[in-house]
């Protein structure tokens, strides 16, 4: 069962951008993705919506989840967070662990 959470984060003036470019520029993002448990850590730019980044944040488990939020690495975050005055909207997802059915796969092009 692995987790995923969306993350939007918002700003004004292109912060959301600067922030992303920040937290990959500083090493955070890789240091994330060297965290033992971590799927994926990657950000996108929504097509109707240039002032969010959107973070895609997959964990292998809960506890995986729960010891990245208590690394260093979260006050990093936060820090950048503050100083790009960001707002968040958050999903999360928790995988049924059976992955792309067949009938999933009729509509995939590969």
């Amino acid at each position: 069962m692995s987790i995923t959470v969306n993350i939007y984060y918002s700003g004004e003036n292109g912060n959301a951008r600067k922030f992303a470019e920040e937290m990959t520029s500083s090493g955070v993002v890789e240091a994330i993705r060297a965290e033992d448990g971590n799927i994926r850590y990657d950000y996108f730019i929504p097509f109707e919506d240039k002032e969010t980044i959107l973070l895609i944040d997959s964990w292998k488990d809960q506890h995986s989840l729960d010891t990245h939020h208590s690394s260093p690495m979260m006050a990093e975050i936060m820090k950048l967070r503050e100083k790009y005055d960001l707002h968040m909207r958050v999903e999360r997802y928790v995988s049924d662990d059976e992955g792309v059915t067949e009938r999933d796969k009729s509509f995939i092009k590969e």
